[in-house]
């Protein structure tokens, strides 16, 4: 009772990356509060989910398999979270900021009547005082974001309602194990004591996935640009740097929005977070939604015309200078020196 759940994402019985990061922030919120943490596992196959969970600190994993189950389909999975939370009354649950997750979690807060914050960048345990009735909450889940685009950190609480429901997207959390030894409990639960037959009338007749071409995600090096860039045109000179250097390219969500590339580069609140060895950011101010994608990069060089920038406060090294001249610079020292 009153512990904190994480609901698993589960691809042909692989957990989602996004699922393991939001356990290893279970566990250390759960040390907090000094409860459990468990995880939700539904679907067809789950075999081997247990050795998967369990090292990242998973107390009790609930299992709930049926073929119906696979691949998601929104009335199942919502009816299993809902009567599963009426028993276990939790007082934490977290998902990814993922489709599924965009539309599980606002079913299951709904059904609840416990309410939902999306995309939160930061999750933390403390306490709450409302002045106006004079009351002291403790031990409450931050759920932090940006909000008003970007212009506010808005530290936002759920005082009275139970469970505190967080959606957080992949890359935000770090993904570590707590203990490669560590077991938990398996309980199995019967799906038809959760599941009415009526909630299995939509079922996937066929079902195609094309995987992103683009991997900025895992490159060790990214060569980002912004609205500062100036054109489409002059974009390319940050996939010609990229080429030699072995990088991936970028993009803060304005130069997106002006088209100088595809969206499945932007990196920050609304794209990707990225942990690169180095960041190289071209042409691009600072906005805290960007930032918050990419300020846990080992080494972040900024190029820009603007001396005063934001990004410049929380960048290694500050290039102050036209990107249309400074990039063709790196590009052939680089060369020369790679002789």
């Amino acid at each position: 009772m009153n512990n904190l759940f994480v609901y698993l994402e589960i691809e042909e019985g692989t957990v989602a990356d996004v699922s393991l990061e939001l356990l290893t922030k279970g566990r250390t919120l759960a040390n907090q509060l000094n409860c459990k943490m468990e995880a939700i596992a539904a679907g067809a196959n789950l075999n081997g989910v247990d050795q998967q969970v369990f090292p990242y600190g998973v107390d009790v994993l609930h299992i709930f398999k049926d073929e119906r189950l696979s691949p998601y389909t929104t009335m199942p999975h919502t009816s299993i979270l809902v009567e599963l939370f009426k028993k276990e009354q939790p007082q934490i649950c977290l998902m990814g900021a993922t489709i599924i997750g965009r539309d599980l979690g606002p079913r299951v807060s709904s059904a609840l009547g416990s309410g939902l914050t999306a995309d939160c960048t930061s999750l933390e345990i403390g306490d709450h005082e409302e002045k106006k009735i004079g009351k002291t909450y403790k031990n409450l889940l931050y759920q932090i974001r940006p909000a008003f685009g970007g212009n506010i950190v808005a530290w936002i609480v759920n005082p009275d309602h139970r469970p505190q429901m967080a959606t957080v997207r992949e890359g935000v959390m770090k993904k570590e194990i707590f203990d490669p030894q560590y077991k938990g409990e398996t309980v199995e639960h019967t799906v038809c004591d959760f599941v009415k037959d009526e909630d299995f009338v939509v079922s996937v007749i066929d079902r195609h996935i094309e995987k992103s071409k683009v991997n900025i995600k895992n490159s060790p090096i990214i060569v980002s640009g912004g609205y500062g860039v100036g054109s489409k045109e002059n974009f390319q000179l940050l996939y010609q740097l990229a080429d030699v250097l072995g990088a991936e390219v970028g993009a803060s969500r304005a130069a997106v929005d002006a088209g100088f590339t595809e969206h499945e580069r932007q990196v920050g609140q609304t794209g990707v977070t990225v942990r690169p060895k180095v960041y190289i950011a071209c042409g691009i101010s600072g906005q805290i939604q960007h930032i918050a994608g990419m300020q846990d990069s080992s080494i972040i060089i900024s190029i820009n015309n603007d001396p005063n920038a934001p990004i410049n406060t929380i960048a290694d090294y500050v290039i102050t200078g036209d990107v249309e001249k400074v990039i063709p610079k790196m590009i052939k020292y680089y060369k020369k020196n790679t002789k």
